[in-house]
């Protein structure tokens, strides 16, 4: 069972760099092609990867542990996808494609070094079969787990999840308007969560409403975009709002900026004009932007430090 842990200062974030295979995926045959989702620019995912790990060092103050790009694991840099991490326990997922299941490798690796309990999802067969799970669709709120079930996870890998994490409650949720849950939402602070203003967002929170016995604030955000920010309770005690600039969500940042006037949250505008929080990287940031793939609690000499996980997005 893990340690409960709600909310810590951020100490360390783990991310992946990317391959030069970035924007590369694999068919059912196993032969590479280009990934249909959008283009992507592998110099340009390079560089706002640069501007992220710098701007958590520098400006939150944030401890880097950088995994090496991997050429043969394209999607590696999604390194939110394959743990999710709360207290002194870390859950080793199962990413939904059979390629990408060798990710978790160099991220077990860390998660051992770091001394965390690492919990396996297990092979195909056994009490886990047929469970597949990523940390894309797994939202913490600081007192309990929302799971989105989508084409990346299903209800045996959020059963996994609850069987690990058996002091928080955890809730499964459809992923309506967006492929992964954190693409349609994201915490913005303390019990507040940053959704999109889409049907489809909107249904899927009218079900963590009705599944949930806390109360959350709701910050609505224009642009589905901007939906994807990060929450960094940065380890010199400020609070930190990580989401697009203007020049990405022009409609949604000033809304968000009104909102952390009131919860004294310094805003970092992470990224300058390609960078933003989105769509798809290993931990995620829009345009290509890297954003977060999930923060987790841990112990080490005897002090709880979070460790946030990033990876990079790539969007238009």
């Amino acid at each position: 069972m893990a340690s409960v842990l709600p909310y810590g200062r951020f100490t360390h974030a783990v991310v992946r760099g990317i391959p030069e295979t970035f924007g590369k995926v694999e068919d059912e045959k196993n032969n590479r092609v280009e990934n249909g989702e959008t283009a992507m620019d592998l110099a340009k995912a390079q560089r706002q990867f640069g501007v992220l790990t710098g701007a958590l060092r520098q400006k939150v103050g944030l401890q880097l542990i950088e995994i090496p790009a991997d050429p043969e694991l394209p999607e590696s840099w999604r390194i939110e996808d394959v743990a999710v991490i709360q207290g002194d326990t870390a859950l080793i997922t199962r990413p939904f494609k059979q390629q990408r299941r060798s990710e978790t490798e160099a991220v077990r690796r860390v998660m051992s070094e770091l001394n965390l309990t690492v919990v396996e999802m297990g092979a195909e067969e056994g009490g886990s079969a047929g469970a597949t799970l990523e940390g894309s669709d797994v939202l913490f709120t600081g007192r309990e787990f929302f799971v989105g079930i989508s084409s990346h996870t299903n209800y045996r890998g959020a059963e996994v999840l609850a069987d690990t994490f058996r002091d928080f409650a955890v809730s499964t949720v459809p992923v309506c308007g967006g492929a992964r849950l954190k693409n349609i939402c994201s915490m913005g602070g303390p019990d507040t969560i940053i959704i999109s203003n889409s049907d489809g967002a909107k249904k899927t929170l009218r079900m963590m409403e009705q599944l949930t016995d806390h109360h959350y604030e709701v910050l609505t955000v224009p642009e589905g975009a901007a939906a994807n920010c990060v929450y960094v309770r940065g380890p010199s005690k400020v609070d930190y709002l990580l989401h697009p600039p203007t020049e990405e969500c022009p409609e949604s940042v000033p809304v968000s900026e009104q909102w952390s006037l009131g919860y004294f949250i310094k805003q970092y505008f992470l990224y300058p004009r390609y960078c933003a929080f989105g769509k798809y990287i290993a931990i995620r940031i829009y345009s290509y932007p890297l954003t977060y793939s999930t923060f987790c609690c841990y112990s080490l000499n005897l002090k709880w430090i979070k460790l946030l996980f990033f990876s990079p997005i790539y969007t238009h």
